[in-house]
């Protein structure tokens, strides 16, 4: 976990109330007749992606924000860096207000989208970070000083004089991190930054971002739908869905909320019979992979007694109690689109 830098003394750097977005559309029928008619008399729809939510965040935060396919997530981002106007609510990072726009406040933010790119695709990355130079008005100094600090911590420094689309997607992702980070900005904004890469590309950039934010105390907020990412990077999470805010909490908190069980697996040195454990109120008993193995799901007050009634059944070999996995938390919760009480666990 990081937000090393976070503090709590210090005003938000990121304050949102009440921010909704609406998008209205016409809708047209499939086919010609479908074209003419639309032309005619056409039948508008207005769809709320974000609804009215509210939440601060710190300098120095890594916050994951978590939901389903078209819950919200991308559009906050976008408002957030100013590509999208708010449709009502107030919004403020660093002092600023967005969708503005102003040089000022687009040099302290930068944003990542795991499905775009900031590169060009036939020259080097060198080229698209020159132009960032320009863009960012650099000196030559702080440049090479930042390019030469991103390049040893991504380990890219030969790639950067080779054609973009001559690299792997893992490298290419790398190189759109520096790209991004290489003004130095105070608040980065990632949508599925590890999208289609493999294991060790992501743990790759998994360590770099953990580093940015401990060195530097850049603010994070990262979408994604690995749970890897958030578990690896956040020690906070929101959760929405249907574009309202449904939890701001910690992991573990959130874990609690949508989940209240433990896991428990017993490993005997010979063959029990652990059929009467079922009987346990709050207990549900999985088949093990054999009749030496005993797995439990069983209520967080109730692992108590769980244990004691297996280490009665013989000698254990091995006892594991563990939380259930967050990806399947929030595939069940997802399923359900249930409501979780809001909760600050932090």
């Amino acid at each position: 976990m990081t937000s090393v830098h976070a503090c709590v003394d210090q005003p938000p750097v990121i304050a949102v109330a009440g921010l909704t977005k609406t998008y209205t559309f016409h809708k047209q029928g499939a086919g010609l007749v479908g074209a003419v008619k639309s032309l005619l008399r056409r039948t508008y729809e207005t769809r709320l992606a974000v609804d009215r939510i509210e939440f601060t965040i710190g300098r120095g935060e890594v916050v994951g924000l978590l939901g389903p396919n078209g819950a919200g997530k991308t559009t906050t981002l976008k408002m957030l860096s100013g590509l999208l106007y708010p449709t009502s609510g107030d919004l403020e990072v660093l002092g600023h207000t967005p969708s503005r726009r102003r040089p000022d406040y687009l040099r302290r933010i930068a944003l990542v989208m795991g499905q775009k790119s900031m590169l060009w695709w036939d020259v080097p990355a060198m080229e698209s970070l020159l132009l960032h130079k320009e863009m960012y008005d650099l000196t030559t100094a702080e440049f090479d000083r930042s390019v030469t600090d991103l390049a040893e911590l991504l380990e890219v420094q030969d790639l950067l004089n080779v054609q973009v689309r001559k690299v792997s997607l893992g490298e290419r992702m790398k190189l759109e991190l520096m790209a991004a980070l290489v003004h130095s900005p105070e608040i980065l904004f990632l949508d599925e930054p590890t999208i289609g890469l493999d294991v060790v590309a992501k743990a790759r950039v998994r360590t770099f971002l953990n580093e940015v934010n401990r060195r530097h105390g850049t603010t994070i907020l990262v979408t994604s739908h690995d749970m890897d990412d958030i578990e690896a990077l956040c020690s906070r999470v929101m959760v929405v869905d249907h574009g309202r805010l449904q939890y701001d909490g910690s992991l573990s908190g959130l874990v609690r909320t949508a989940r209240p069980r433990k896991l428990v697996r017993a490993t005997y040195a010979q063959a029990v019979d652990g059929s009467h454990l079922a009987g346990l109120e709050g207990v549900i008993v999985e088949s093990g992979d054999s009749d030496q193995i005993i797995k439990l799901e069983v209520e967080r007050e109730r692992t108590g007694d769980a244990l004691e009634q297996l280490t009665r059944l013989g000698p254990l070999v091995d006892l594991d109690v563990a939380d259930v996995e967050i990806e399947e938390i929030m595939r069940d919760l997802f399923l359900r689109r249930g409501t979780l009480d809001m909760e600050d666990a932090r």
